[in-house]
């Protein structure tokens, strides 16, 4: 199904998903840590929006909480004006660890969520064969997760999370265990299934050269606990592919991105490092 972009006056008027004012703590041995703290952001229907931000500032448990999978946080999300209080049938969620059965076939594999739904056989195995070939592995429907290298088997769990056809994509940091190389072509694949789709998608990145090559927009996070620091707008034309990684332009986000980024995880590395003193002198 090919879905139209909504106008763009539309589209920023009515963002399709809403976090506002979201605060997160963790109760630990030594204390409570306050993990998010009055964070808030939207996306637009359409959007690829990325979230980077340095270990320990609360991406995850910002997924988690938008995917329905975290409880107790105050604040609010929501999906086109509704709460979300769980995990929501319109959103997708494709995670860093491998996800696939290696006893089901990459046809099997994105046929599950359509065979838990219902859908009839040859019906699901049609969608399942077009969202194979979008991620571009037509012709290994039948083969195993074994015989896959590992960006192969994040696209066969791209394409399962595309075929129950959700109106959010999640991502958290999906390309991370592969090299380089891989991960730029896989994040052209990206690129194209989002265009074609005009897919509303989340990623959670720690990967700056990553998150410019893909967003239309950019949150930047603080260091624990986790706070908007900026939103910034990635301009650079569409379509894009990894060539465009060579651009000037393309540079300049990256080097103000690191600058934003550095100042956050110099700052996690002295805290942690202190913590470290404070307990090596015992009590």
């Amino acid at each position: 199904m090919s879905v139209l972009p909504l106008p763009k006056a539309q589209a920023a008027a009515d963002p399709i998903l809403a976090v506002d004012d979201i605060v997160m703590e963790f109760p630990t041995p030594d204390g409570v840590v306050k993990a998010l703290d009055h964070v808030s952001l939207s996306v637009r229907a359409g959007e690829f929006l990325s979230v980077i931000g340095p270990s320990g500032c609360g991406k995850s448990t910002l997924f988690n909480i938008v995917g329905g999978l975290q409880r107790g946080y105050q604040g609010r999300v929501s999906i086109g004006g509704e709460a979300v209080e769980g995990p929501h049938p319109a959103i997708g969620m494709v995670f860093q660890e491998e996800s696939t059965f290696p006893w089901r076939t990459v046809l099997q594999n994105v046929e599950f969520p359509l065979e838990i739904s219902g859908v009839a056989k040859a019906r699901r195995q049609e969608m399942a064969r077009r969202f194979i070939a979008m991620v571009g592995l037509g012709g290994f429907e039948n083969r195993y997760p074994a015989e896959l290298s590992g960006g192969m088997k994040q696209r066969v769990a791209i394409a399962r999370t595309l075929a129950f056809e959700p109106k959010i994509l999640l991502m958290d940091e999906p390309f991370a265990s592969l090299d380089e190389q891989t991960r730029l072509l896989l994040g052209d694949k990206v690129l194209q299934i989002q265009q074609e789709l005009q897919q509303t998608t989340l990623l959670i990145t720690h990967n700056i050269t990553e998150a410019v090559q893909l967003s239309d927009r950019i949150l930047v996070m603080t260091y624990r606990p986790g706070r908007v620091k900026r939103i910034l707008d990635i301009d650079l034309p569409r379509p894009r592919t990894s060539e465009t990684i060579g651009s000037e332009a393309f540079g300049r986000f990256v080097a103000q991105l690191w600058s934003d980024l550095r100042d956050e995880a110099t700052r996690g590395m002295d805290e942690q490092q202190e913590l470290m003193r404070n307990a090596g002198r015992g009590p």
